[in-house]
């Protein structure tokens, strides 16, 4: 890879274009990079290498594939520190974060992927019926800035597997990590065409490559607003189409729970990654009584976990925003709650000096019809709101567009009810984890299609019928 390429039909080339994007060090607010800013023609170039491509590899034993697949894990596996600062380079997460979550949470995806289509079967007997599973073609996967590397996996891992070909664009805040996993891909030897990347504007080479002729299906990860406009994208060409949206997910405490569980729970969520993920747990409900046991807990827990600082040194909790327009929208949420009358418990600053610092920042006094109890703030905010009662706080938990993800903390079978009463693709009860084997996705404005193990490798496939005599 050299300096503004782009990979197309297995080769590192020039963009047609001339222009070109600076990376920015969000903690140091240096220039720390710069990629192409790719054009219609590259993108028509990329779409066409995959679409050559897709017959071949469709047609490959799925041996084949999850050879390729194990190939590209092995490189992951031995990058994962280069892979790892780049990411702290370029994001401003945090190291700690960093190398347990980001650096290697591909390596679990993508092992539960093959895993798990080992044992599906593409073709199956219905009576009178063969049942074939299908690629469709050529992928668009368009991903964004929060998670690097991983976000393009959930697309590329389960795409390539079902036997399709992919043409990936990467954010402009974060595109570097994505040149790293481009090199990991050449390196394991795909044929030619079945991946490409192309680097640019999300709104400009996006855009153009969701809506082209020769794409089949579009894999979009983003914002509701932004996801709104894939359908009119997709729509044109009656395109398949997945997305991940966004998210304003609670996290429900009832009582006779562990309360200093819950607000580490919800709290993690908007400290990890400067809360830049769409499944943070940013509404935390609690019953009126508890209130102020909750606010001494989360007191207590901001002084013990808040570190903020370098994202390079291993003691920071809390990097800083990816970049000033996101340090700006946080800013203008946190205005507009005090503004409707919310109260700030802690936090709620900007950081003055070098680097796109917030401070995070804890809400009480929240109504559910706030607007940063509504809408998807993406940085480290946490609104505190109370029920009077159990249907009440249902109520309160699921009235939001959204439905990503959740979490219940009390007793266990109260909080397996309410789990199945609240309206999101994913619950958590008490301590429980996720895993790589279980669908990820949501409800509502919160996209459709799911992510992980088979689950995802289904969004990739399309249904075929042979009726025999």
């Amino acid at each position: 890879m050299k300096k503004n390429q782009i990979y197309i039909q297995g080769e590192w080339i020039s963009s047609t274009g001339t222009e070109s994007s600076k990376v920015i060090n969000p903690a140091t607010e240096e220039v720390i990079g710069e990629v192409a800013l790719g054009t219609k023609e590259d993108v028509d170039k990329a779409v066409q290498a995959a679409k050559t491509a897709f017959p071949k590899w469709s047609s490959l034993p799925v041996e084949e594939r999850i050879e390729c697949m194990e190939k590209i894990y092995n490189g992951i596996e031995k990058n994962q520190q280069r892979i790892a600062d780049q990411i702290i380079e370029e994001l401003g997460s945090s190291r700690t974060f960093v190398e347990e979550v980001h650096a290697p949470q591909p390596l679990k995806e993508i092992r539960s992927a093959i895993e798990e289509i080992k044992n599906f079967n593409f073709v199956e007997e219905k009576k009178n019926a063969s049942i074939y599973y299908e690629g469709y073609g050529v992928v668009a996967c368009i991903t964004p800035w929060n998670f690097p590397i991983n976000q393009i996996q959930r697309k590329i891992t389960p795409a390539l597997l079902a036997g399709n070909t992919v043409v990936v664009q990467p954010p402009t805040n974060t595109p570097l990590t994505a040149l790293i996993y481009a090199e990991i891909i050449d390196e394991a030897g795909l044929p030619d065409g079945v991946f490409n990347l192309v680097t640019g504007k999300g709104g400009e080479t996006g855009d153009y490559l969701a809506g082209h002729k020769d794409v089949d299906s579009v894999s979009f990860t983003g914002s509701t607003a932004v996801g709104e406009k894939m359908f009119e994208k997709a729509g044109k060409g009656i395109k398949h189409l997945v997305l991940e949206l966004g998210g304003k997910s609670p996290l429900l405490y009832l009582k006779g729970g562990d309360l200093k569980l819950a607000v580490k729970r919800s709290m993690d969520t908007v400290l990890n990654n400067q809360g830049q993920t769409c499944s943070a747990l940013t509404r935390l409900l609690v019953p009126e009584e508890e209130l102020e046991n909750t606010k001494k807990e989360a007191l207590e827990y901001y002084k013990e976990k808040v570190v903020i600082g370098d994202p390079t040194d291993p003691n920071t909790v809390v990097g800083p925003l990816v970049s000033e327009k996101q340090q700006e929208r946080v800013l203008d949420y946190i205005q507009s709650g005090v503004e409707e009358g919310a109260e700030i418990l802690i936090g709620g600053n900007k950081i003055d000096g070098k680097g796109f610092y917030v401070e995070p920042t804890i809400f009480v006094n929240v109504k559910n019809d706030m607007k940063i109890a509504q809408e998807e703030i993406f940085g480290p905010v946490l609104c505190i709101i109370t029920y009077s009662s159990l249907e009440e706080a249902i109520e309160i938990a699921n009235d939001v567009s959204y439905g990503l993800s959740g979490a219940v903390v009390g007793p266990e079978e109260d909080a397996k009810k309410a789990a199945l009463k609240i309206n999101t693709g994913n619950i958590f009860i008490n301590d429980a984890e996720g895993n790589p084997y279980a669908p990820f996705g949501g409800y509502k404005q919160s996209g459709f299609g799911r992510e992980n193990g088979i689950y995802g490798i289904m969004d990739y496939l399309q249904t075929k019928a042979i009726f025999k005599g």
